[in-house]
């Protein structure tokens, strides 16, 4: 390959930047980065009804966040409806299209009919042949398509094989609506050709529409860029990918705590396979990433498998980036400005000193959180149900006697309180589960929690004695 390979990302801004989407965007990615290209992103908001600002936004800040870059501006479709109507008419010009005036009626009226005798060829050529002198006064024509009414239409894609139509079955497509409006078909091919796409990357649902397109590049007289219709995401039990199934927004993902490194390599696995290797570096991905890998079946959404991943990734990320992350994703999830307000010099360290244990047991940011909540805890502590059932008077006298046994130690460190903690239960006679769940319930108000000595170094022996005086017999 040359260096002069252009993919783009053309997404339509109706919602937010599903998981789909997301997939797409990373295929066009790899594609250029490997072949030192370029990839472009194209707002195809030729729909004025359902684009929306906020949804160009989500789509934006989806892509940045999964680290997907583009090359160039952002190209807003709608911006270059002059361009496509100078198309429209290059082709008028060359008796390759020509003005349709059939009103609605005869149109519902040719579509039931064609139904009604199963062709798909749902336009009868009306005004294909007639004069424009014919014309209703005051009827404003759509420019259509001359198709080629006999033959084959083929497109040699690179995922799906060969595929062929027979042109008798294919509609002579409208170009320009009566408004002068130009219609999707028409913007997809003269945007592809202007920015010099060499490869269109885009999911299977579109490959009815390569055909549609393949007839206008060859009514201009262009050269097709090669094709690569990918299979959709399906749910985990084969059918259509719905909400449940997480056919949500990349912005969901973010806030379920899922890393942007971790969801890129779920993603790219989702249809593309390479041996058995299932975690790729972002390096990895663009050395190996090829469209014959693509399967031309529907790959299954499993989320079990990325929570598996996320959590492989959290487990391997350095401590301090995690820290970052765990501030950002509080913008994003429930009473995360709670926490956030209180994010200091004194917490951030306590979590950088937690995150090695913490990160051993979460598989997202959002379990990340919930571990480090004992960091964050108001004095008192709220008790769980569960714990608070083992807040006995007797565990409440041992909590006393506990805290007097560590008020000794020092230096204070995991060492010299573990050294501490199992004197106290051996001068005792008790196993050290005996001393260590009391003293836990009493230090996180739960039963569950990192290693118990890892509590007390990052709590911190003034933290640690006043929440043990909460809980001892006053």
């Amino acid at each position: 390959m040359t260096d002069s390979v252009v993919t783009r990302f053309a997404p339509s801004p109706t919602g937010f930047l599903h998981i789909g989407g997301a997939r797409t965007a990373l295929f066009n990615w790899l594609y250029a980065k490997k072949h030192g290209g370029k990839m472009l992103l194209r707002i195809e908001d030729t729909d004025r009804e359902r684009s929306t600002e906020p949804a160009i936004a989500a789509i934006l800040d989806g892509l940045k966040w999964l680290e997907l870059d583009w090359d160039g501006e952002v190209i807003y479709q709608f911006t270059r409806a002059a361009r496509h109507r100078e198309a429209a008419e290059q082709l008028l010009a060359g008796g390759k299209a020509y003005r349709c005036y059939a009103t609605p009626e005869e149109l519902t009226a040719m579509r039931e009919k064609a139904r009604a005798e199963g062709r798909t060829r749902l336009y009868d050529g009306l005004w294909r042949d007639r004069d424009g002198s014919q014309a209703p006064s005051g009827m404003k024509p759509t420019i259509r398509l001359k198709a080629p009414q006999t033959g084959e239409t083929v497109i040699e894609d690179q995922v799906q094989g060969r595929v062929v139509w027979q042109n008798e079955n294919l509609d002579d497509l409208v170009l320009l609506r009566g408004d002068g409006n130009p219609t999707y078909m028409l913007a997809v091919v003269v945007d592809d050709h202007d920015m010099g796409v060499t490869h269109v990357i885009r999911g299977d649902d579109h490959l009815i529409n390569a055909a549609r397109q393949k007839q206008i590049y060859d009514a201009l007289g262009w050269e097709i860029p090669s094709m690569s219709h990918i299979p959709l995401i399906h749910g985990p039990d084969g059918s259509k990918l719905s909400k449940r199934h997480g056919a949500l927004g990349v912005d969901a993902y973010r806030a379920m705590g899922y890393l942007p490194a971790a969801l890129r390599n779920y993603l790219v696995r989702l249809g593309w396979s390479h041996g058995d290797q299932e975690i790729f570096s972002t390096a990895e991905m663009i050395a190996d990433f090829d469209l014959s890998g693509v399967g031309r079946s529907a790959a299954r959404f499993d989320f079990a498998k990325l929570e598996n991943l996320n959590g492989h990734y959290i487990r391997h990320a350095d401590d301090q980036s995690l820290v970052t992350m765990f501030e950002d994703v509080l913008d994003y999830v429930p009473d995360g400005s709670g926490l956030k307000a209180k994010l200091n010099d004194t917490t951030r360290a306590q979590l950088l000193q937690a995150m090695p244990s913490l990160k051993e047991r979460a598989k997202t940011l959002i379990e990340l959180i919930a571990g480090s909540y004992f960091i964050f805890a108001d004095r008192p502590l709220a008790i769980e149900p569960k714990a608070a059932a083992l807040l006995t008077p007797e565990n409440r006298e041992l909590i006393g006697r506990l805290r007097s046994a560590l008020e000794a130690v020092t230096p204070w460190n995991p060492e010299t309180t573990e050294a501490a903690m199992r004197a106290f239960a051996e001068q005792n006679n008790l196993k050290l589960g005996a001393v260590a769940q009391p003293l836990r319930v009493a230090l996180t108000g739960r039963t569950t929690s990192p290693g118990i000595f890892d509590v007390l170094a990052v709590l911190g022996r003034q933290e640690c004695l006043a929440r043990l005086g909460d809980q001892a017999p006053a």
